[in-house]
């Protein structure tokens, strides 16, 4: 959890980041291999596909804040690549993703903590909100989207997490910040033999 702080804004907007990739690694703790697969909502969105979406989009954007590069092919196999991004394949486990997840967070974060809120971007078409050529932008554009879509995310992490145990994603995250027991928290104890436990 991301505690109120009198920070600057390059840390405000590192602990908001982090907190909600925490949410959406917490959301696979205690799953087996099959619920992590389990898209119990109307949509074909798992915990495990989360987890492999988020790990994408955080290599991509690595390498545009390290590299300075950034392509977004925008044909139909990108598109296909991008929708694959959203589902364990096969040969693909949830802890696997997990793992995945985190060496890709660990990366991420340093390259935003390394970045300059106010650095010139260019940000590339987005055809699919009517955005058909390359604007210009800071880099507290891409920071905060990036807030916004690991927020969706994670939101979306919460409710399927919900409908397949029951359990809600912030016990888990206050249990793996080390939470102590108390009138309003009860640690999560992950089942033996899940993911994380």
């Amino acid at each position: 959890m991301y505690a109120p702080a009198a920070d600057d804004e390059l840390t405000g907007l590192v602990g908001y980041l982090d907190q909600q990739l925490a949410a959406i690694r917490a959301s696979i703790i205690g799953l087996t291999e099959d619920q992590a697969r389990t898209p119990p909502c109307r949509s074909t969105l798992s915990i495990g596909g989360l987890l492999k979406h988020a790990t994408h989009g955080m290599d991509a954007n690595t390498q545009r804040l390290t590299t300075g590069e950034h392509v977004r092919p925008l044909d139909q196999a990108a598109y296909d690549r991008y929708l694959g991004s959203f589902a364990l394949g096969d040969g693909e486990t949830g802890a696997g993703t997990l793992a995945a997840f985190d060496t890709a967070r660990l990366a991420f974060m340093e390259a935003i903590a390394a970045t300059d809120p106010d650095a010139s971007i260019t940000e590339p078409p987005q055809p699919w909100n009517g955005i058909f050529d390359a604007r210009p932008a800071n880099a507290r554009y891409l920071i905060v989207h990036q807030i916004e879509e690991f927020a969706r995310h994670a939101g979306h992490a919460d409710i399927i997490r919900e409908q397949i145990d029951g359990t809600a994603v912030p016990v888990i995250v206050l249990t793996l910040a080390g939470a102590q027991a108390n009138d309003f928290f009860q640690p999560y104890a992950p089942p033996a033999g899940t993911i994380g436990a």
